[in-house]
């Protein structure tokens, strides 16, 4: 049979471009202590390349390209931009200081940084890596900053507040406070922006909040010192860390009620969800580790190595 060179370009088009598209994502894993980042590649569960990320990382986020990574540099109180090819710091954006939590709106154009001595969230232009404004919130001492789904809305956990501020991102400016537990530390949406789940750690409690009427629907007793929240990308399932118990608590959406709770390492921080919403990645502080979490059987499959201190997760 003769086939075509003309053909034979073609199926190996196909051919290259199926692979790439099965390519699966990497998680990135902030570590303080040793100011890297550590790059997990999710098909074998393995870091394969640490990334020097100043003197101390903590929040970040991908870019909509997938091609840069932001992260807080609190020492630096600058958001470092790292080109994930070269895999080096390529930029800075001054922030004011102490920046923490860091976040990517839906479209992509804006990263996000909570500042905590100047109770501010930096908004930071993706395409220009200018900062473009800042918006004041009420509560003392941010640490996270979430937009919902469609982001209208920006979510500001403030670490020594009862409260999450809402901002309205077009109108650049803080809107309302939602009354929750002490120490509001994680924020996670669900894919439809109907509800939001804050986890408050003193006070070992999730709160369920109605976007629509912003205001707490429902209190979720989870594991001791609750802290990070993971959204599985199709809203059936919340998944807390608990910093103390060294746990992670699994909340089923419908019913607002704990249906599993899964050990980990010690300390686990923040967490992200492969795409599939299939394997939870969780950041051990004091394990100096990532836990992998099968999410269909609620069972851990395995620790990874990571640097000392990691803070948390994203997967892209």
């Amino acid at each position: 049979m003769k086939i075509h060179k003309q053909g034979l370009a073609v199926l190996a088009g196909v051919m290259l471009s199926g692979s790439v598209a099965l390519a699966a994502p990497m998680a990135y894993v902030p570590n303080e202590k040793s100011g890297t980042v550590s790059v997990i590649d999710t098909a074998t569960d393995t870091v394969v390349a640490e990334i020097k990320a100043g003197s101390k990382p903590r929040g970040l986020a991908v870019s909509a390209d997938g091609k840069r990574l932001f992260v807080s540099d609190q020492p630096d109180s600058a958001l470092l931009v790292i080109d994930l090819e070269k895999r080096a710091v390529v930029g800075k954006v001054d922030l004011g200081e102490s920046p923490e939590g860091v976040s990517l709106s839906p479209d992509g154009k804006w990263v996000v940084a909570a500042v905590e001595v100047s109770n501010s969230v930096a908004f930071i232009n993706s395409a220009t890596l200018q900062k473009e404004f800042s918006v004041r919130t009420r509560g003392k001492n941010p640490e996270h900053a979430v937009f919902s789904p469609d982001g209208q809305w920006l979510y500001v956990s403030a670490e020594e507040a009862d409260q999450v501020d809402v901002v309205d991102v077009a109108k650049r400016e803080q809107v309302g406070s939602i009354l929750v537990g002490t120490r509001p530390r994680g924020i996670g949406f669900l894919p439809d922006g109907s509800r939001a789940y804050v986890a408050s750690e003193v006070a070992s409690t999730v709160y369920a909040i109605d976007v629509k009427a912003q205001k707490a629907i429902a209190t979720i007793k989870a594991g001791t010192f609750s802290n990070g929240v993971a959204i599985r990308p199709d809203g059936k399932r919340a998944y807390i860390s608990n910093g103390k118990d060294g746990t992670v608590s699994v909340i089923d959406t419908e019913t607002n009620a704990v249906v599993a709770t899964i050990p980990v390492g010690k300390r686990p921080w923040n967490m992200a969800l492969t795409p599939d919403g299939r394997k939870l990645y969780v950041a051990n502080g004091r394990s100096n580790s990532v836990s992998v979490i099968d999410t269909e059987s609620n069972q851990k499959l395995h620790d990874i190595p990571v640097g000392e201190l990691p803070w948390g997760v994203v997967v892209r």
